[in-house]
């Protein structure tokens, strides 16, 4: 018996729900994307990158054996696992059976079965290592100095805090004679309830049995300490890019101690590339020391470091009444816009990787990933 949609109680201009789907589906998965999306220009920038390291790759793979997943393919998974904050390598790789801008991200096909997590998870561990994420990193910086976006002269220095991937309670002592009383008895031995009241805990005396590189360290007064890497970084003052980055264990002087390394290193690049020597380095009130004040000068660099109440040597006015000095210090706060993406959008404000090598790879491609997103908006077309 036919039922018109007056009988069925629809509007006539009403379209039914169908359930049914094609069994074969045909499209370009090129003309899904939008033309104005922004991860087409940091595709292109990243593939650009990825061509000058292609030498480096050729060293690190066996002519023997089973063909890997690509290097290229690995790092830019891990660029969208920071740009779109994938929890975990799991996660992503779910992703990736129906996220088609992600599968034309990686160039990969849509009958192209995603990756096994534990496999992809294996490999891309070996590759986050400090140097392959080092030499990534300075490809995006050599991008970026061909658009014309860096500054050579004027640079900002700044430290943050990586919390570790390991509890308070793996913080044991060395000797092993460890004060195991629980708050009660709950017969865990997996996870007891450790109270540590009381018991004095320092660096010296104690180490995390999950990692061992990490330190317990308090940022400030009125902060709780926790188990800590320090990641040092150095800006460009024209657009705020990260030139360079380093991670060390968390200690006192680790955040000044890194800072010369970094400015050492620029400088050396420059002597090397043949580009006007920095100038200026700016830093806030944790800087202010006599001892690095001296040590930037005797880099050739001037101090431009917010300065305490009391005079430090090398820090006078002599310096500091120059417009130079302002602009400096108005500047430096942008290096914090890429320590919050980092850790809010990157997701390394607790990083899920355990060490030096592999944490600063981490953080390395971190700031890649921030690079690359600032360079994509300074050189994009104009729509208009």
């Amino acid at each position: 018996m036919y039922m018109s949609n007056a009988t069925l109680g629809r509007g006539p201009m009403r379209g039914d729900e169908s359930k049914r789907s094609n069994m074969f589906h045909y499209f370009c998965i090129e003309d899904r994307i939008p033309r104005n999306h922004p991860l087409r220009e940091i595709k292109k920038h990243t593939e650009t990158a990825l061509r000058s390291l292609n030498p480096w790759f050729n060293t690190l793979y066996s002519d023997e054996g089973r063909p890997s997943v690509p290097p290229e393919t690995l790092l830019k998974a891990q660029l969208l696992m920071a740009l779109y904050t994938a929890r975990s390598d799991r996660m992503f790789c779910e992703r990736l059976n129906f996220d088609l801008l992600f599968r034309w991200f990686l160039d990969m096909d849509m009958e192209q079965p995603p990756f096994d997590h534990s496999t992809f998870s294996k490999n891309r561990m070996r590759l986050l290592e400090q140097e392959t994420a080092q030499k990534f990193l300075q490809a995006v910086v050599n991008i970026a100095r061909e658009h014309a976006l860096l500054s050579d002269e004027h640079f900002t220095i700044d430290g943050t805090l990586i919390e570790a991937w390991a509890s308070m309670k793996s913080f044991r002592r060395k000797d092993g004679n460890d004060r195991q009383q629980g708050k009660d008895d709950d017969n865990d031995p997996g996870n007891p309830s450790v109270d540590f009241h009381g018991e004095k805990r320092t660096n010296d005396t104690h180490a995390s049995t999950t990692d061992a590189a990490a330190r317990l360290y308090r940022k400030s007064k009125g902060t709780g300490a926790q188990l800590a890497y320090c990641g040092s970084a150095l800006m460009e003052n024209r657009n705020g890019l990260i030139v360079d980055a380093t991670v060390s264990s968390a200690t006192g002087t680790a955040e000044r101690d890194d800072s010369l390394k970094l400015l050492r290193r620029e400088k050396q690049r420059h002597q090397r590339q043949g580009r006007p020597l920095p100038r200026t380095v700016g830093a806030d009130k944790n800087f202010c020391t006599k001892a690095f004040v001296a040590a930037v000068r005797a880099t050739g660099l001037l101090p431009h470091i917010a300065r305490k109440k009391c005079t430090t040597p090398g820090l006078d006015g002599r310096t500091t009444r120059h417009a130079t000095f302002s602009v400096s210090q108005r500047i430096r706060k942008m290096i914090e816009e890429a320590f919050g993406w980092t850790k809010t959008v990157g997701g390394i404000r607790k990083v899920r990787v355990r060490g030096i090598p592999k944490v600063a790879g981490v953080a390395l491609l971190n700031f890649a990933a921030y690079d690359l997103l600032r360079i994509s908006r300074l050189v994009a077309p104009s729509s208009g």
